[in-house]
């Protein structure tokens, strides 16, 4: 069957069934219908889950009535944005007078140029209202009890969690949302993902983001990814046809993929996530109970490891053993071996301080330590390499530590609250209100591909280099990225050996968030199935992207500000300012419908806060489920304590505060001869961060 649209042509193709696990759903229909209906025009586009951002208070149809009416005057409409009014007409009072704050601010561009406080202040009045109307659950309700005492450990499956339901956030759920299904009626092809792809995303120039962030914080990121969500496929394949206009520009005329697996339930559908959404190190350990046996020793607690050379064992057709191995490259697979090396140290401390425990019970303890130290490294030492402003170091170590801080949360734990004294430790985990899940926003603000290089480029370790030298540790070797992916990567990662892949990624720049930036090799790339093995069919990832979106009606950029309670562009300038080539390219790919602009380009696009990485729509997704991650899971709240983790566990979790420290660990002296800044997630030859005498708390913006 074929399908045209705007003379370009989306193909469905017959059944493939693709090698995939075979994953059931936690929630929904007991048996799935795997044909799926075909792709929807544009006239039958309609929302799988269209709930409205409503608040928790309960109005009357007078009070709503009232409320729009006033919120529809003249004054309201000089204090705020038309566009955000019909948000503002949900909300209660209280929450109202938050917003009115947060929009004053937002008008005048300033909450980044504010004191820290002051900053800190705007981004708690934000993340409120986000944790208010931007938290949307998917799939039917669950109540399935369990005792949490007798299972005080992280399942193979996420499964046993959530205090009230133990199948939230288990493998198989679907995901959130943290706003309505576009209501847009843009077709899959409005324009053509592969015109998007050639004209505004495709690589002219590699473009790195300086000494700000290297390629270990670049795998960082995958590395999550892979700890967090992965969308479950159709057995039906799509072939997308590059238009002749840009068929020159495109590596691949044509390409199929599998179709996103949409599940219904009754008049709505969703999207299931085939690995574990907590923070519980699933990349290392697994989603499954396959995926934990594939990966244990059953001896000591320990996980598989090359003895040799430190790195991941394979199997016989040279598949990593590690919990998460589809579309890996060697950067990805050296974090899973340095993490494997974690648990499996954990787990020698524990046997030497209880003898007793036995195989199971010292695995157990060493994944919730190993588990912790990943999240924690996350939050306050990725994230503030990412976001580098103080208002950010400070927001972040308040969600772990609290505003009193490490000092006074080790003397007291969470007994102020989790504003003094963190979210980690919280007598009990919050949701909200709404079960916990990653969100389909999130998945997609996370696509950072940009952050990949064209080449690798190898140090000479074996030289006489001091640190203190102004001269860099010397490059010795150029590797193509394409050598550097699957397979291939994993021998040559073999070839490189841990050490000096680890100095040359801290050594090397990652590439910047930007227009023309995405990696020309991923737009002719070979995917994996979640087995680790290659697929047939090689696609153009730049071009994928964009359709995921539209496919999983995730909202364009301007309906996406708009939820986000964001001021929307008026027109491209406003999203670019005077940079007239992308004004032009934009102008070309789109019109002057900044309606239909895709959320990819987009975030790409936009101006960056002196110090972000990233842009702030982006940000604002982030400032929400940073916080989720650790609130809502009950391992890091009510059972974040000795008799969960051991003394000797929670010990060295709270001791850990950095990648630095664990690359210390197994690697004794090498971030000492070769590291000269601050974090291991910097380019490892810049600058340490200086040293600041005024307290955090009383700085202005950076």
């Amino acid at each position: 069957m074929e399908k045209d649209t705007q003379n370009d042509k989306i193909k469905i193709l017959s059944q493939t069934q693709p090698r995939e696990m075979n994953l059931k759903p936690l929630v929904g229909p007991p048996s799935l219908n795997l044909q799926g209906p075909p792709l929807p025009t544009p006239a039958h586009h309609k929302s799988i889950h269209q709930v409205p951002i409503t608040p928790t208070e309960n109005q009357t149809p007078q009070n709503k009535k009232e409320k729009m009416t006033a919120t529809s005057s003249p004054l309201f409409s000089r204090l705020f944005h038309p566009d955000l009014l019909p948000l503002l007409s949900k909300m209660s009072f209280f929450d109202s007078l938050i917003f009115f704050v947060v929009n004053m601010v937002d008008r005048f561009d300033m909450w980044h140029r504010l004191p820290v406080l002051l900053g800190l202040a705007y981004l708690g009045l934000r993340r409120h209202l986000h944790q208010k109307y931007n938290l949307i659950h998917v799939g039917p309700p669950e109540k399935t009890p369990y005792d949490a005492e007798e299972v005080g450990y992280r399942t193979a499956d996420g499964t046993c969690n959530d205090p009230s339901d133990g199948r939230t956030g288990g493998s198989g759920t679907f995901f959130g949302r943290n706003m309505p299904p576009t209501r847009m009626d843009y077709g899959f092809l409005d324009p053509h993902p592969s015109i998007v792809a050639a004209k505004l995303l495709e690589r002219k120039k590699f473009v790195d983001c300086g000494d700000q962030f290297n390629l270990i914080g670049c795998a960082w990121i995958q590395f999550m990814i892979h700890d967090w969500i992965d969308h479950l496929e159709d057995t039906q394949q799509v072939e997308i046809r590059a238009p002749k206009a840009v068929a020159d520009r495109c590596p691949l005329k044509s390409f199929k993929f599998f179709k996103t697996k949409s599940v219904s339930m009754g008049s709505e559908s969703g999207f299931l996530n085939t690995r574990t959404p907590w923070w519980d190190g699933s990349v290392v350990y697994g989603n499954n109970e396959e995926g934990m046996r594939r990966v244990r020793t059953f001896k000591d607690g320990k996980l598989k490891i090359t003895e040799e050379d430190g790195l991941l064992q394979h199997d016989e057709k040279g598949i990593p053993i590690s919990g998460d191995v589809r579309n890996c490259w060697a950067g990805f697979s050296l974090l899973q071996a340095l993490f494997v090396k974690e648990h499996n140290a954990v787990c020698d401390m524990l046997k030497t301080k209880h003898p007793e425990f036995d195989d199971e019970r010292l695995y157990r303890h060493a994944r919730l330590v190993t588990s912790a130290v990943i999240a924690k490294i996350h939050t306050i030492d990725w994230t503030i390499e990412l976001l580098k402003t103080d208002t950010l170091v400070a927001g972040m170590r308040i969600n772990w530590y609290g505003f009193l801080g490490k000092r006074l949360k080790d003397l007291c734990g969470s007994a102020f609250g989790p504003v003094l004294s963190g979210l980690v430790g919280l007598k009990r985990p919050r949701n909200h209100g709404v079960p916990y899940s990653l969100t389909e926003e999130f998945s997609s603000v996370y696509r950072m591909h940009t952050l990949l290089p064209e080449k690798v480029l190898l140090r000479d370790i074996g030289c006489d280099y001091c640190i203190d030298h102004e001269e860099s540790l010397p490059i010795q070797e150029e590797v193509p990225m394409k050598e550097m992916i699957g397979l291939e990567g994993e021998r040559r990662l073999s070839e490189i050996g841990m050490e000096k892949m680890l100095i040359s990624m801290g050594y090397q720049s990652s590439g910047a968030i930007a227009l023309w930036n995405y990696p020309s090799w991923m737009r002719n790339l070979i995917a994996h199935d979640v087995n680790g093995e290659d697929r047939p069919d090689p696609v153009d990832m730049a071009a994928l992207e964009i359709y995921r979106d539209r496919e999983r009606k995730v909202a364009r950029y301007n309906e996406f500000r708009r939820n986000l309670l964001m001021v929307p562009i008026r027109r491209w300038e406003d999203l670019v300012g005077d940079d007239w080539d992308a004004v032009e390219a934009l102008r070309e790919v789109y019109g002057d419908d900044v309606e239909k602009l895709d959320l990819q380009v987009g975030l790409h696009a936009e101006k960056k806060i002196k110090g972000f990485a990233i842009g702030e729509t982006s940000f604002f997704i982030f400032l929400l489920i940073a916080s989720r991650r650790l609130e809502a899971d009950r391992f890091f709240t009510t059972n974040f304590n000795a008799k969960t983790y051991t003394e000797e566990g929670l010990n060295w979790v709270n001791k850990t505060e950095s990648l630095k420290e664990v690359i210390d660990r197994h690697f004794p002296g090498m971030t000492s001869k070769y590291m000269r800044c601050t974090s291991a997630f910097s380019v490892w030859d810049s600058p340490p961060d200086p040293k600041r005498y005024l307290p955090l708390y009383l700085r202005l913006a950076t």
